[in-house]
């Protein structure tokens, strides 16, 4: 079913289907990280500045 989807999907491009299924544990490390990255410097920087109005 899958198979179907992606093949419906992507069309004459099935090998970026390919090469995402045999390297999808570096695929979905890199997604999954970029996503904490991103959650950590938005709450870092959400903090900070809560700090700096605290203090004026």
């Amino acid at each position: 079913m899958v198979h179907a989807f992606l093949e419906f999907m992507l069309g004459p491009m099935q090998s970026i289907g390919d090469v995402y299924f045999e390297n999808q544990l570096i695929f979905n490390s890199l997604i999954v990280g970029s996503a904490c990255w991103k959650l950590m410097k938005k709450r870092s920087s959400h903090s900070v500045s809560k700090e700096e109005t605290e203090n004026v």
